[in-house]
C-alpha cells in the first residue's frame, strides 16, 4: 500500500459496477456447487469494497478541507449515487438468503450475516432513493456550517475545539470567557443549525413512513442493528443510569468544585479537575504519535504491528486547521484493510484519548479485517465497537508517563472519572433524541425544552451561570451525532459499561488482553448479546450490571484519587 496522501482516487463507473454486479449475481444465482457460489459471492464484495474504499478517501480528503471543491464535488456525487445502490444491495441480499448453498454459506461465513440480509430487505423501497438523498445532502450542509464557525479569542483564531481548551485554564476568567465566546458562536448559528434539523426530521420520518414503520425510531432500530433489544430496554437502562451513575456523578462534582475552589460548579468548570491545571500532553504532535508508536510496541506484539503499519502509510491526520471538519473519527479503506484515524489536536489530553480511542477502533479493523473471511465481518455494531476503543483508553493507563510525566496519576484519575462523568449526558442525547421522534412535529422551542427537561433529570449538577441561550436549552445543538448519525450516542455509554468490565478484569488480574483480543477477532460476525458473552462481558441493559459497574468505578475512582493525595 501507498502513503494515503499518495493513493489514487477515481470517482467510480457506477454503470459498470451495475454490470459487474449484475454478472456477479447471475453467477451466483446459477451456481452448480457451494464453491461456485462462494466465489461469485466473494467476487461481488469486492466490487462493493472497491466503491466503499474510493468513497472513504473522498470523504476523508473532503474532511480535511471543508472547502477543497473537487471533493466537495465528489461528496455531493456520492450522497446522490449511493443511495441508488441499494436496489443492489437488495437483490443481493434476496439472493442470499434463497440460495440452496445458504447452510454452508452460514457455516463460513456466520448467521449475522444472514440476519442483516433479513432486515436490509425491509430497509429499501425505490421511494426511499430521493429522501436519502437529501437526508445526506443536509448532513453535508451540517457538517460545512459548524466548520466554518471560529472566532478572535486572546489573539489566535479558535474554533468550537479552540474554544474547549481555554475551558480548561486555571484562570477562571478565562474559562469563562471562553464559555460565553463558546455559546456565542452556538447561537449565532443556532437558528441555521435548527432549520437543518428540523429538514433532517421531517426527511427521516419520511424514510420511515415509505418503508411502512410506524416511526422512525421502529425503523433506525432495525437500521442500527438492533435486533436483540428495543427501546423500553434502552429506555429501562437510562433509569438505571439515572439511579446509580448520576449519584456517583453528583458526588464527583461536589469533590471537584471543592478541589477547585469554587462554590457552585459551573459548567465551563467541569473540565478543570485540579486547581493548578489539568495534566497536559509532553510534545509536539509528531513527538506524541512518536511516543504512541512506542507504547504499542510494548503494549503487545499485535499492536505494535498496527500501529507502525499506521505510521509508515501516513494514515492519521491529528493537527487543527482551519476549514477542517470538528471532531474526530476512524474509518477504514476497506480495498486495502487499512483503517485511518482524523482528529483536531488542541494541546489537552483529549490529544492522548484520540491516540488510544481511535487508535481502539483502528486496531479492531486492523486486527480483524486480517482474521476474517470477508471485509464486510470486519466491524460489528456500534455498541460492540465502542467498547473496542473505550477498552484501549484503560488499557492505555500503564504507559501514560511517557506522555505525562510525573502529572501521570493525575491523568489517569481525570480520565476514569470522565468516562464515569460523560455517561450521564450520554443518555440525555439518547432521551433527547427519542422525545424529538416521539412528537415529530414539535418544534426549535419544543427541542430547548425537551433538551433542559433532559438535563435536569440526568444532570442536576449543570448550570451555564445563567447564560441564557444555554440555559434555555441550547446546548443540544452542540452535539454533531444527533445531526449526522441518529440514535448512535447511547451506544457509547452501553460501550463504556463493557470497558469497565474488561478494565475491571484487568484490574483483578484476570486475562483482560485475551478477552479483548476475543472481542476484536469476532468482528461483526455474531450478534450484539453473543458477542458479549464470548468475550466474558455482561450485558449492560441488565440494571444488575449497571449497578455493579457503578459500585466498581465508585471503588476503582477513589483507588486512583487516593494516589494523588
Amino acid at each position: 500500500m501507498e502513503k494515503f496522501k499518495d493513493l489514487q482516487y477515481k470517482r467510480p463507473d457506477l454503470k459498470q459496477l451495475r454490470r459487474d454486479f449484475a454478472a456477479g449475481l447471475e453467477r451466483f444465482q446459477k451456481a452448480g456447487s457451494f464453491e461456485e457460489a462462494d466465489a461469485a459471492f466473494v467476487g461481488f464484495q469486492e466490487l462493493t469494497e472497491s466503491v466503499m474504499t474510493q468513497l472513504s478517501i473522498a470523504h476523508i480528503r473532503n474532511t480535511m478541507n471543508m472547502k477543497d471543491e473537487f471533493y466537495d464535488g465528489e461528496i455531493k456525487f456520492f450522497n446522490s449515487e449511493t443511495p441508488k445502490l441499494a436496489t443492489l444491495t437488495k437483490k443481493a441480499s434476496k439472493a442470499l438468503l434463497s440460495s440452496p448453498f445458504r447452510a454452508q454459506l452460514e457455516e463460513k461465513y456466520g448467521s449475522q450475516m444472514f440476519k442483516d440480509a433479513e432486515v436490509q430487505m425491509k430497509l429499501f423501497k425505490p421511494s426511499i432513493i430521493l429522501p436519502s438523498i437529501k437526508e445526506n445532502n443536509l448532513g453535508t450542509e451540517y457538517s460545512k456550517t459548524a466548520a466554518a464557525c471560529s472566532v478572535e479569542f486572546m489573539g489566535e483564531k479558535c474554533n468550537f475545539y479552540g474554544l474547549l481548551r481555554h475551558m480548561q485554564s486555571t484562570d477562571r476568567t478565562e474559562r469563562k470567557a471562553a464559555f460565553e465566546a463558546w455559546a456565542k458562536l452556538y447561537e449565532g448559528v443556532s437558528p441555521r443549525l435548527e432549520e437543518q434539523y428540523g429538514k433532517l426530521v421531517k426527511t427521516r420520518c419520511t424514510i420511515a413512513k415509505r418503508l411502512g414503520f410506524k416511526s422512525y425510531i421502529d425503523y433506525v432500530y432495525l437500521a442500527r442493528g438492533r435486533y436483540d433489544y428495543d427501546a423500553k430496554q434502552v429506555a429501562d437502562f437510562r433509569e438505571a443510569v439515572r439511579t446509580y451513575i448520576t449519584p456517583l456523578c453528583e458526588k464527583l462534582y461536589r469533590e471537584q468544585a471543592e478541589r477547585i475552589g469554587v462554590e457552585k460548579l459551573q459548567w465551563y468548570d467541569e473540565s478543570l479537575v485540579y486547581p493548578n491545571g489539568n495534566a497536559m500532553p509532553i510534545g509536539t504532535p509528531e513527538e506524541l504519535v512518536e511516543k504512541a508508536r512506542q507504547m504499542y510496541e510494548e503494549m503487545s506484539p499485535e499492536t505494535g504491528e498496527f500501529f507502525n503499519f499506521m505510521t509508515e502509510h501516513e494514515l492519521l491526520d491529528l493537527v487543527t486547521r482551519e476549514n477542517k471538519h470538528l471532531g474526530g473519527y476512524c474509518t477504514s479503506l476497506p480495498a486495502f484493510k487499512a483503517p485511518f484515524i482524523f482528529s483536531n489536536f488542541n494541546g489537552t489530553s483529549a490529544d492522548i484519548d484520540v491516540l488510544t480511542h481511535e487508535a481502539g477502533h483502528a486496531f479492531q479493523s486492523y486486527y480483524a479485517s486480517r482474521r476474517l473471511p470477508l471485509q464486510s465481518l470486519t466491524h460489528s455494531t456500534s455498541e460492540i465497537n465502542e467498547i473496542h476503543s473505550m477498552t484501549m483508553e484503560h488499557f492505555a493507563y500503564p504507559y501514560m508517563e511517557r506522555f505525562f510525566g510525573d502529572k501521570t496519576d493525575l491523568y489517569r484519575y481525570a480520565h476514569f472519572t470522565d468516562a464515569i462523568k460523560t455517561i450521564p449526558y450520554l443518555v440525555c442525547v439518547d432521551e433527547f433524541q427519542h422525545r424529538v421522534f416521539e412528537n415529530p412535529k414539535s418544534k426549535p422551542a419544543d427541542w430547548r425544552r425537551y433538551w433542559r427537561e433532559i438535563e435536569h433529570k440526568y444532570m442536576p449538577w449543570r448550570s451555564y451561570d445563567g447564560n441564557e441561550f444555554l440555559e434555555s436549552g441550547g446546548f443540544w445543538m452542540q452535539k454533531q451525532h444527533i445531526f449526522l448519525y441518529p440514535f448512535y450516542y447511547i451506544d457509547y455509554a452501553m460501550a463504556q459499561l463493557g470497558a469497565f468490565s474488561l478494565y475491571r478484569k484487568q484490574v483483578e488480574g484476570d486475562d483482560a488482553w485475551g478477552s479483548y483480543l476475543k472481542l476484536c477477532g469476532m468482528g461483526g460476525m455474531y450478534g450484539y448479546f453473543e458477542t458479549l458473552q464470548r468475550a466474558g462481558i455482561p450485558i449492560p441493559l441488565d440494571p444488575e450490571t449497571v449497578k455493579a459497574t457503578a459500585a466498581f468505578a465508585e471503588r476503582q475512582a477513589m483507588a486512583l484519587k487516593e494516589k494523588i493525595g
